[in-house]
């Protein structure tokens, strides 16, 4: 990694935004984090994280977990394991059982980006219609395979929007939740016909079509936060390289993978 100059230091240290400078400011040496991100937020997140050590001198370690579910990675289960992590980047529907058990610290929080589900078929397949609700409806029935996501867009799908579409003992047959991977990847090695995720996993994933986000009436909206854990060992690192992640400058990178920053900067 290139060298910098002390005006070049400045610059990326400015980069960061005023919000995080007071945190930035009162670290007297560098940290290493160990940073729980879930699949909606990683992409925009990994490709951050070079900015952010660079103008810190902080350590990131990057631990791919999903907001929730009982799947060996997701963030639930880890910390269950007894798992150590700083910085937690989930779903917020993940964040009351963790609150329950005293495992974050409430008031760190702050809302990154909102996210929608979006759909995908495997790249050169035939692309269904799904921007009304009655041809998203006869998309589903005519698939001969769906794959949707463990955590909380899948959770939704399953308990929720087929019930909501009057189809869900027809689908639910043909219908896979993926556990531990991008259901993207997934419909790319042609496993499903259609596939269900954040718009945010799927749109980096080579080898499918992005069909486009669900119909309104029944698309549910996910806001994406970051939250410091009770057992941080760098607490104010922690909270910096939030500020960081909400700040005018991640924009940018959030938008390029699919999401919807929640700055107010």
């Amino acid at each position: 990694m290139r060298s910098m100059t002390p005006n070049g230091t400045k610059r990326r240290a400015f980069l960061l935004g005023a919000a995080a400078l007071p945190f930035l400011a009162r670290s007297a040496v560098a940290a290493e984090l160990t940073v729980f991100s879930s699949g909606g937020l990683n992409a925009a997140y990994l490709a951050l994280v070079p900015e952010f050590q660079r103008a810190t001198g902080h350590t990131l370690i990057s631990v791919a977990s999903s907001s929730m579910g009982t799947a060996p990675d997701a963030i639930p289960q880890r910390l269950a394991r007894g798992e150590l992590a700083d910085v937690l980047l989930l779903a917020d529907g993940g964040l009351p059982p963790l609150e329950a058990r005293g495992l974050i610290r409430s008031s760190s929080r702050v809302d990154i980006a909102r996210s929608l589900i979006g759909a995908c078929v495997k790249d050169g397949a035939p692309k269904p219609d799904i921007s009304t609700l009655d041809a998203f409806r006869q998309a589903l029935l005519n698939a001969s395979s769906i794959a949707y996501s463990a955590s909380a867009s899948g959770v939704y799908i399953e308990n929720e929007m087929y019930r909501r579409l009057g189809i869900h003992d027809q689908v639910m047959p043909k219908s896979r939740r993926i556990l531990s991977e991008r259901v993207a990847v997934v419909v790319a090695r042609g496993e499903a016909e259609l596939g269900f995720q954040q718009v945010s996993e799927i749109v980096t994933v080579p080898g499918i079509s992005y069909l486009g986000t669900i119909p309104e009436d029944v698309q549910l909206p996910t806001i994406f936060c970051a939250v410091v854990t009770a057992n941080a060992r760098q607490p104010e690192a922690a909270q910096a390289l939030i500020h960081f992640l909400a700040s005018p400058e991640a924009t940018p990178m959030l938008r390029r993978t699919g999401l919807e920053p929640l700055s107010r900067g």
